[in-house]
C-alpha cells in the first residue's frame, strides 16, 4: 500500500460514525450487509449513512453491490490487511519478536 492509500483510508476511518460502519461490516463478515441492515443496526438515517458508506468507499475500505433498489456492502478484507500491513511495515525496526508481549500471539 502507498502512503497517499492509506492516508486516504485512514482519514475515512477517522470519523465515529464511518468507523462505526466499517466495524459493523468487519463484524458481520464477507456476507456483507444490505444498507437498510446497517442504518438499523447502528441507529443513522439512510442519507447519514449513505454519505459516509460513500466516503469508506471511496477510500477503498467497503464495497457496494446493487440489488434492484438495494445495496448490499461488504468490508474489503484485503484493503483492511494491507493497511494494518503498511502500519506495521516496520514494527521494532523489523524485527517483531521484540515487539512481543508475553501473552502475545507472535504478530506486531
Amino acid at each position: 500500500m502507498e502512503t497517499n492509500d492509506a492516508l486516504k483510508a485512514l482519514s475515512a476511518l477517522a470519523q465515529r460514525t464511518r468507523l462505526a460502519i466499517f466495524r459493523h461490516l468487519v463484524g458481520v463478515g464477507p456476507d456483507g450487509a444490505f444498507a437498510g441492515d446497517i442504518a438499523e443496526a447502528l441507529g443513522v438515517s439512510p442519507s447519514t449513512l449513505s454519505f459516509h458508506l460513500k466516503e469508506l468507499a471511496h477510500a477503498g475500505l467497503v464495497h457496494g453491490e446493487a440489488h434492484g433498489r438495494h445495496v448490499h456492502y461488504r468490508a474489503d478484507f484485503s484493503r483492511m490487511r494491507d493497511l494494518v500491513d503498511y502500519l506495521t511495515a516496520h514494527c521494532c525496526d523489523d524485527r517483531p519478536e521484540q515487539c512481543r508481549l508475553p501473552d502475545d500471539t507472535g504478530r506486531c
